[in-house]
């Protein structure tokens, strides 16, 4: 299953691609914990444990980062016990605010494949208000960093 949601921040571009990879669990409404195993100086290869937290529900991924080219692209993969994600920001400069798009990819296992494969449209639209929603957590949480800053 694929998706895709976009959101604009009036922040530089330098500052959202670094609040977007380096707090993740700051900002994110269901990451809780999200922990460095091994870092490489390159950031691609850098392996990491995410927890989520969904309507009760916990889950542990373990993390690696596939894409890493500061300010403009990155990327992870996560695997999971019932699904793996694929998640790819793209950040683009619109002359004084910030596009940032997001590309998920989640691929089921066991049960939760089978899951995809019947009820894939209902989870598809699930899917797009969550990625939207944590687009616009990620929005308000780069906005009110800039409002402390200037504080």
């Amino acid at each position: 299953m694929r998706n895709e949601a976009s959101v604009e921040i009036e922040r530089p571009i330098d500052e959202v691609f670094r609040l977007t990879n380096d707090h993740v669990a700051e900002w994110s409404t269901i990451v809780v914990e999200d922990r460095i195993i091994h870092q490489t100086p390159e950031g691609v290869g850098t392996t990491f444990v995410t927890v989520t937290e969904d309507r009760g529900q916990r889950m542990e991924f373990q993390g690696v980062v596939t894409r890493y080219d500061p300010p403009h692209v990155s990327g992870i993969r996560l695997t999971g016990a019932m699904f793996d994600i694929e998640t790819e920001f793209a950040f683009e400069d619109l002359l004084g605010r910030i596009r940032v798009t997001q590309r998920t990819h989640v691929v089921g296992k066991g049960f939760f494949k089978m899951c995809l494969a019947v009820f894939g449209w209902l989870m598809r639209r699930s899917q797009c208000r969550a990625s939207h929603n944590e687009l616009e957590s990620l929005k308000r949480y780069c906005e009110r960093q800039a409002d402390r800053w200037h504080n």
